[in-house]
Parts: C-alpha cells; structure tokens; sequence
C-alpha cells in the first residue's frame, strides 16, 4: 500500500470512517514483519483519520505496562497492572470505554486534555500482551462504536503479534 491514507469525506460518520480505514490497514502491514513498525503506521493512522488527541499502545512488560509507539502528546512511560483505564484493561481482559475520565477511580492523568478514553486489550495466547490506548479531548466522544471497530484492529494486532513471537 502506499504510505498514502484515503479517509471517507467529511461528511461520513465514524463506523464509516473505520469501514475505509481497516481494508488499508490491513494492506499496510501486509508483508511486514517487523511489529514495532506495524504498531506504529496503525497508531498514524488512527490518528490521522480520526484526529484524536491520544493514540498509543502500552505493552505487557513484567508488572506493568511500557509505552509503546503513539501518536499525540507526550505519554506516561510506565503504568502498573490494575491502574488507571489501561491497567484496569490489562487486568480484567476487556475493553473498557470511559465517557468522562475524571469520572473514572484512579485515572492517571498523562494529559488535563484527555476528557475520554477507549482502552482495548489485545490477547495472545490467553494473554493480554498489549493494550491500545485512544484518548480523545472530548466528553463522550466513544461509543460501542468505536469498541466494534476497534476490535477488529485488535484481531490485526493480534495477528501481528503471534506472528512476532513464532
């Protein structure tokens, strides 16, 4: 695929947008191997169709979660299992969709711009390996939406992750 990112018009809803994006993304890391640089063109791309304020992933390291390629402000480096909506992903193993995150018990604020955030585990092997993080600078802005599309990039993910530990 060309480094090139075709989104829907201005005019289309979000499912739209994602039904456009995930054919490309798809075709991106097609042949590529290399996981880290996969993660990294999904993270732009999430970013760039979607203009969120925040899109990272953090991966399962040990006892905590290690920052990972992202898109957006400077992020938290490490988060330990259980805390904040990422570690809370982690350690339930589910998606987890917060509307107004100060709302949400023991948010760790990265950044006082993120008003809500979707967190969406990605499991190999009966384990979380990673979590992908999207932080938006709007109350509300997520829905389950966001949580069936997003899924879908996850089972890429996933895929590229297996591939990376065979």
């Amino acid at each position: 695929m060309a480094e090139t990112l075709i989104k829907a018009g201005e005019q289309t809803s979000r499912e739209e947008q994602y039904q456009v994006i995930i054919p490309q993304i798809k075709s991106l890391v097609e042949g590529e191997s290399d996981l880290i640089a996969n993660l990294s063109n999904i993270m732009a791309v999430l970013k760039e169709a979607f203009n969120f304020h925040w899109v990272g992933v953090y991966f399962v390291r040990a006892e905590e979660l290690v920052l990972g390629p992202f898109q957006g402000p400077l992020a938290c480096t490490r988060i330990p299992f259980g805390k904040g909506v990422c570690g809370a992903a982690w350690k339930e193993g589910r998606v987890i969709l917060v509307s107004d995150v100060e709302q949400f018990p023991g948010h760790i604020a990265c950044s006082a711009f993120s008003k809500s955030e979707i967190v969406v585990p990605a499991i190999v092997d009966d384990r979380v390996r990673l979590v992908l993080d999207i932080d938006s600078d709007k109350l509300d802005d997520f829905s389950d939406i966001d949580a069936i599309y997003i899924k879908q990039i996850i089972r890429i993910i996933e895929g590229l992750i297996k591939q990376s530990i065979q």
